[in-house]
């Protein structure tokens, strides 16, 4: 996703990793035999977790942008108890970082597998800030949480270079190789796997959706907060943004290399390969999209959506009922929005359409200017191009649509308090997993919320199957009322307006 989120994300997403569970004294270490070596785990009572499993060598030294190379075999049995390196992201990780971790049920066989991609930016994050052992208890589900190159190491393109622009879609995709060829020793069914993500991870579940090379590695996707139909006017998901999307052209980032490689006095790309880490640090959200017209992703998802090349297997997509407020609240934090100023905004994004925006988003019909701004870049960037997205797919696959939209769910501590936020970006994840960072504590109600959407998230990657198909604009919506209802996204998000050009 476009890197101002990193503002929201960051309390959320680049927390400490969860460190791991001790094992019960009563029970002994488990034991998984991977095609590269043993590996040592840890019993939780109820469930299992293997830790740190590199699934590729580490993208150091000569390998240092190159796609990814098979892991080192390994003798005697490896501990598994703790998580991998991060990868970097500010002034934490390590460039050897292509790790994943497992969590498989007690006696799990033959379990359908769910593959996660966090979210973060393209910049930040970690597969082990995600604990899904609910997934795991109540859903019966192996998950496997990943670690995949961010910024200037998983995104960086210069002219020439094999895999420019793509190497963080690479490395997902040597997971999901791993996944294919190891699942079984977790009890896990290597012929059921889907492929899941939220923000930049859903963006990432988007593009191997599109990819070539994706084709036969994943038999189901979930994408959280990521359709592969967003994209932004000027202005409107930050006002210092220009227009665009969550994907670039291999030109582009190329053209930026090339310059950076000027810029640090390489004339080549192995000059760049022995920089120091600390020489790229200040370049790291630089380069923080994947590219398209590159062999990986040979057409921007959007484009490849909307001529029906992509993977045709089920989709559950979605997002949260007011996806921006949490950008909206930073944005405000000092300087309240006025009137004025949202008008002001309105004006950069939509020029002569803003007086017709702000007649269908009065600013007196909502909690403040900034809400109202929220709204507007809520619906035009997250909620239409979804609802837009769900109807391409559903041409030629089966989609199952959803919105998030519990407005009391936990608020990040690292946000501004006092705003607002609804059910924002990224408010969804405690409820189907335990976030590092982000110690949400749900009532009675929201526990069983969480509890119906682990069981229809768990449900789609056994069955793929969790309710009625989608039609239309019609999504099944999650908030703590009793029982599961629908919502006209359609109508909710004003998209009669917002999809003129569709």
């Amino acid at each position: 996703m476009p890197r101002p989120s990193a503002l929201l994300l960051g309390a959320l997403l680049t927390a400490l990793a969860l460190p791991a569970t001790p094992a019960s004294a009563s029970s002994p270490a488990p034991v998984a035999a991977t095609d590269a070596g043993l590996l040592r785990g840890a019993d939780h009572g109820g469930y299992r977790t293997f830790q740190g499993i590199p699934y590729a060598a580490p993208p150091t030294g000569d390998l240092r942008w190159r796609d990814p190379q098979p892991a080192t075999p390994w003798s005697g049995v490896r501990d598994a108890t703790a998580p991998g390196n991060r990868c970097p992201q500010g002034t934490t990780g390590d460039e050897d970082c292509l790790y994943l971790n497992v969590t498989a049920p007690q006696n799990a066989q033959r379990r359908p597998v769910v593959v996660w991609l966090h979210g973060g930016s393209f910049t930040g994050g970690a597969g082990s800030d995600y604990d899904p052992h609910r997934m795991a208890v109540d859903g019966n589900a192996v998950v496997v949480t990943v670690n995949y190159r961010l910024g200037i190491y998983g995104y960086f393109g210069y002219p020439g270079l094999a895999g420019s622009g793509d190497f963080g879609l690479a490395d997902q995709q040597a997971a999901l190789r791993w996944v294919r060829r190891n699942a079984a020793a977790f009890g896990g069914d290597p012929g059921n796997v889907t492929l899941a993500g939220q923000s930049a991870g859903g963006m990432s579940v988007c593009s191997q959706l599109t990819s070539p090379s994706a084709a036969g590695l994943f038999d189901k996707a979930i994408i959280q907060s990521g359709s592969c139909l967003i994209d932004y006017p000027k202005a409107l998901f930050w006002p210092t943004m220009p227009a665009g999307s969550p994907w670039t052209s291999r030109a582009a980032v190329e053209s930026a290399g090339s310059a950076l490689g000027t810029a640090l006095g390489c004339t080549d790309i192995d000059c760049l390969r022995h920089k120091p880490a600390a020489q790229l640090v200040d370049h790291l959200g630089q380069f923080a999209k994947p590219a398209f017209d590159t062999p990986l992703l040979p057409a921007e998802p959007a484009k490849a959506l909307r001529e029906g090349r992509f993977q045709r297997v089920p989709v559950l997509q979605g997002g949260t009922r007011d996806e921006h407020r949490g950008f909206a609240a930073v944005l405000n934090l000092g300087h309240p929005m006025t009137e004025q100023g949202y008008h002001d905004l309105l004006v950069q994004s939509f020029g002569d359409q803003a007086d017709a925006v702000a007649e269908r988003y009065p600013a007196s019909d909502h909690p403040s200017p900034a809400v109202a701004w929220a709204t507007v870049a809520t619906d035009r960037i997250w909620s239409c191009p979804t609802l837009a997205g769900d109807r391409l797919l559903a041409r030629h696959t089966p989609v199952y649509a959803y919105e998030f939209a519990d407005r009391t769910a936990p608020v990040s501590p690292g946000l501004p308090p006092g705003f607002p936020y609804g059910a924002y970006h990224a408010s969804e994840l405690p409820y189907l997993f335990d976030v590092a960072g982000l110690p949400a504590t749900l009532d009675a109600d929201q526990q069983r919320l969480a509890e119906r959407m682990v069981r229809d998230w768990t449900r789609f990657a056994t069955t793929g199957h969790p309710w009625q198909r989608f039609d239309d604009s019609e999504a099944h919506t999650y908030t703590t009322d009793d029982g599961p209802r629908t919502v006209d996204l359609d109508d909710e998000h004003n998209c009669d307006l917002w999809l003129q050009e569709s």
